[in-house]
């Protein structure tokens, strides 16, 4: 067999596992039915599963995300998401609730973001599980501002002795959150030296994104209203689309994600002219 097809997933590598021989259609799917089962896959796992090198695990993944069947991250891979995922699993969840489990790379960027906070700011905290985090993780050796929509955010904001906090009204969802007209009405009443907003989803063509409508206006307000807008965005959600568009991705002037994020993703991201900081992982 003509061994300059290498790349191509009509040839037939061969593997050698658990005393076996596995061929390059076989693996595939096995690296699939991984990430489908675990969420993620890593180099370094396909490496150690399936015996092959490195490169043979980076090939295989480039080969799988070029037929559709996943997206690539710096180091491994994530399975494609549904354009409405995640819509049923969170939207009535609290931020507090959300980080019952809290995944590591979440929490680096929460405290990525908590050190971006100076002396008399006024900060916006998105009501996500990752503002969850932030508020455990605030400087509290001087004086600023906190305003949130999220009954569960400003319990914790509570303990903290120099911060002040502005809870924004209106008839509170089930998740702890306000989103309606009042809430608004108040938006439009502050300014924001910081606003650390999410999303469901942020793509350079689509922008940030989101399941459903209730936040698009206010997130928006939040936006037009910040001197700084800092948008937290794990691996995960970065170069998917949700369902509704909230704004474009140049609406954010600073974005916060972590080690394993695609570095196409990133690349298109500071052609838009919008600064990276990498959360970085903790040996």
């Amino acid at each position: 067999m003509n061994k300059t097809k290498e790349g191509r997933h009509s040839f037939l590598y061969k593997s050698v596992i658990e005393g076996g021989i596995m061929f390059i259609e076989e693996r595939h799917q096995a690296i699939l039915d991984l990430i489908s089962k675990n969420g993620s896959i890593s180099n370094s796992e396909i490496q150690e599963k399936f015996d092959v090198s490195y490169d043979s695990a980076k090939r295989d993944l480039r080969i799988l995300e070029e037929q559709g069947l996943l997206k690539r991250t710096h180091g491994g891979a994530l399975p494609l998401r549904k354009i409405g995922y995640g819509s049923a699993e969170c939207g009535n969840s609290s931020a507090k609730e959300r980080t019952a489990e809290i995944k590591e790379n979440y929490l680096e960027i929460a405290k990525k973001a908590a050190g971006m906070i100076e002396k008399n700011d006024v900060i916006y905290i998105t009501t996500a599980s990752v503002g969850a985090l932030i508020a455990n993780n605030l400087p509290a050796d001087f004086p600023f501002t906190v305003v949130t929509n999220s009954i569960s955010i400003a319990e914790i904001l509570r303990k903290y002795d120099l911060v002040t906090v502005i809870i924004l009204g209106g008839q509170m969802q089930k998740n702890g959150n306000t989103y309606d007209a009042f809430t608004l009405e108040m938006i439009n009443r502050l300014h924001f030296d910081k606003a650390f907003i999410t999303s469901a989803c942020i793509s350079a063509d689509f922008g940030l994104s989101i399941q459903t409508t209730r936040n698009v206006g206010l997130i928006n307000a939040i936006i037009h209203n910040s001197k700084q807008t800092i948008g937290l965005y794990p691996t995960e959600k970065i170069g998917f689309n949700s369902i509704i568009s909230i704004c474009p991705v140049n609406k954010v002037q600073t974005l916060i994600t972590d080690w394993d994020a695609s570095e196409d993703d990133l690349k298109s991201f500071d052609e838009k002219g919008i600064e990276i900081i990498i959360a970085e992982k903790q040996e």
